[in-house]
């Protein structure tokens, strides 16, 4: 049994298709707003974007107690919060690190679509970039 089918066993349909379609918007945008955050007048409207979605995802999963996903979204939202309070710009490694954390979420919206077990966390995404080389 999937991700899918155990989300559906433990809860209201309708609870877990709104999950699943606004999971499926986030992860879609992700990408952009990451590459966006290399071009200065779109770094703050990218940052806060990005802090909503992965705080969305945070307590979404967290209430259909998708361990994983609430782990590595909740490690990806300290980092953000860190990131839009310290920083005014952000460097390469750490929006490579991001796209790579949007590529692990663009995963796991395959995995809930074909109802498979979510991928585990690579661990290449819980070393973090250096975010004081600006």
């Amino acid at each position: 049994m999937g991700v899918r089918s155990n989300l559906d066993s433990s809860f209201d349909y309708e609870i877990v298709d709104e999950f699943l379609d606004h999971y499926t918007i986030m992860t879609e945008c992700m990408e952009t707003m990451i590459i966006d955050l290399s071009k200065p007048h779109m770094f703050e409207h990218s940052i806060n974007e990005l802090f909503r979605i992965f705080h969305n995802i945070k307590s979404a999963s967290a209430f259909l107690q998708i361990k994983q996903m609430t782990k590595l979204s909740s490690f990806v939202e300290d980092i953000l919060e860190i990131i839009r309070t310290e920083h005014k710009c952000i460097n390469e490694e750490t929006v490579n690190w991001l796209l790579e954390i949007s590529d692990m979420y663009a995963a796991w919206s395959d995995d809930l679509k074909l109802d498979n077990e979510l991928t585990h966390i690579k661990y290449s995404l819980l070393k973090l970039p250096d975010l004081e080389n600006n």
